[in-house]
C-alpha cells in the first residue's frame, strides 16, 4: 500500500489536473494507483463534467471518487477562497474497491432488513468493508444512510463529508468512476488488506458538570436533574470567568453522551450539537438533536483555542494508541467554519496533523457537514475535523 497527495492552484482545470498527476507520479514512483480521491473548488464549476475524464486520461484504470469543495486540502496545504484541485491517490494491492451511487428516493426504508442496505452498497458485512462517502447536502438524507449502514455494517468505519461550494441544489458535483452526479451520494467500500482508523475532533470543551435529562420532548430540553436548563446555564454563567461568559453568549453547545453505559464521560464521548433556541419564560432549550430522558449531557463551548486544544488531544491520543500501526495515507473532512475563518491563518489542522503523526500523505476538503463516529455510532457533524487514516490490515 502506498499513498500520495497533491494540490494545484492552476486556474485552468486541465493544467491543474496535470500538475497534480506529475506530483503524484513523483511521490508514487513505480507504484500504480488504484484509487484517486479528487476535490475541486467551485472556481472550476463550468468544467466539473471533465474532472473524472481528465484524471482517468492520465491515471489509467484508476477509480475516481470526489466532489466539489468550498476549500481544498492536499499535500499539507489548505486552499480557501482560491481556485484549487487536489488529488490523493493510493496503490492498494490486495484491496477491492466497490463503487456505489445512491439517490434519496432509492434508499431502503429505515426498518428494512440488513440485506437491503447490503444490496444498496454492493457489499456484505462478511467482507469487513470500510466506507468513504460523499453526499450532496441539498438533495440527500445522509442521516438515513448513516443509520442504515450502522445497522447493516456495525463493525465498519464510515468517513466522509457533504459537498460544498454551491448555494443551491444542482451546483455541487459528485465524482465516481467516469460519472458526475449533481445529487445523491457516492462512495466506495474498501475491503481486503485495508483498515481505516477514524479521528473526530469536534472542537469543544465542557463547562459545568455532566447532568441527566430528566424531562424532554423530542429536541426540547425541559429539565436537567430536575432543574430548568436555563437555570443551570445561569448558575454556570455566574461561576465562569469573562472569557467563558462571552463564549456562552455566542458559542454555546450541548454535548450528548450517546453510549448509555458511560457514567463518567471524557473527551470523545460527547456528540456536540447546537443550542438552537431558548425560552426565557419556561426555561427550556431547543437542541439540534433528539433527546431521551436519562441521557447524560453537558454544556460545551467552542473557540479557536479550544478547537486547537481538542484536535491536539485527539491526535496525541491516536498516536499513543497506534504506535505499532503504520499509517500510509489520510483523508480530512473539515468544516467550512474551521480553517482561516476560525484560526485566522491557513493550514492549521493539516500542520497539527503532520506535527503529531508525521508526513502522512493527506487530502481532503472543507465540507457542509462531516461524517464520523462518536462512541461507535456514525453521525453527521458540524464545526468538526473528521479524519480517516488508512493502513494495511495485516
Amino acid at each position: 500500500m502506498k499513498w500520495a497527495s497533491s494540490i494545484s492552484e492552476q486556474t485552468d482545470l486541465a493544467d491543474a489536473v496535470n500538475e497534480c498527476v506529475v506530483i503524484l507520479q513523483a511521490q508514487m514512483q513505480d507504484e500504480t494507483p488504484h484509487l484517486a480521491v479528487a476535490f475541486v473548488s467551485p472556481h472550476h464549476q463550468a468544467e466539473f463534467d471533465r474532472v473524472s475524464e481528465l484524471i482517468r486520461r492520465r491515471l489509467d484504470s484508476v477509480v475516481v471518487l470526489g466532489c466539489s469543495g468550498g476549500g481544498i486540502i492536499g499535500d499539507g496545504q489548505e486552499v480557501e477562497q482560491r481556485p484549487a484541485v487536489s488529488i490523493t491517490a493510493a496503490s492498494l494491492p490486495g484491496v477491492e474497491i466497490v463503487e456505489f451511487h445512491l439517490e434519496g428516493d432509492s434508499l431502503p426504508d429505515l426498518d428494512a432488513a440488513p440485506e437491503s442496505w447490503e444490496a444498496a452498497v454492493n457489499v456484505t458485512p462478511g467482507l469487513s468493508p470500510q466506507f468513504v462517502m460523499l453526499a450532496d447536502p441539498f438533495s440527500f438524507p445522509v442521516q438515513n444512510l448513516l443509520l442504515g449502514l450502522d445497522y447493516a455494517f456495525d463493525q465498519s468505519a464510515k468517513i466522509g463529508g457533504l459537498a460544498s461550494g454551491a448555494q443551491q441544489q444542482g451546483g455541487n458535483a459528485l465524482f465516481l468512476g467516469g460519472e458526475v452526479y449533481r445529487s445523491g451520494a457516492v462512495g466506495v467500500a474498501l475491503h481486503g488488506n485495508i483498515a481505516v482508523d477514524t479521528v473526530v475532533a469536534q472542537g469543544c470543551r465542557p463547562v459545568g458538570q455532566p447532568m441527566r435529562v430528566t424531562q424532554s420532548r423530542r429536541n426540547v430540553l425541559a429539565e436537567l436533574d430536575g432543574k430548568p436548563p436555563m437555570t443551570v446555564l445561569k448558575e454556570i454563567f455566574q461561576q465562569s470567568g469573562d472569557r467563558d461568559k462571552e463564549l456562552m453568549r455566542n458559542s454555546l453547545f450541548l454535548g450528548v453522551v450517546m453510549d448509555e453505559f458511560i457514567d463518567e464521560p471524557k473527551q470523545g464521548d460527547f456528540l456536540i450539537r447546537n443550542v438552537v433556541g431558548m425560552d426565557d419564560r419556561t426555561g427550556v432549550l431547543a437542541i439540534g438533536e433528539i433527546l431521551k430522558e436519562g441521557q447524560l449531557v453537558q454544556f460545551h463551548l467552542r473557540d479557536a483555542e479550544t478547537s486547537a486544544d481538542d484536535l491536539t488531544q485527539v491526535l496525541e491520543r491516536y498516536a499513543e494508541d497506534n504506535r505499532e500501526n503504520q499509517a500510509q495515507g489520510a483523508l480530512l473532512f473539515s468544516c467550512l467554519g474551521r480553517g482561516e475563518h476560525l484560526y485566522g491563518r491557513p493550514n492549521h489542522d493539516t500542520e497539527l496533523f503532520r506535527d503529531k503523526l508525521g508526513t502522512i500523505p493527506m487530502g481532503g476538503f472543507f465540507c457542509n457537514g462531516e461524517i464520523g463516529p462518536v462512541s461507535g455510532t456514525t453521525f453527521l457533524h458540524g464545526y468538526t475535523s473528521s479524519f480517516g487514516i488508512f493502513r494495511a490490515a495485516y
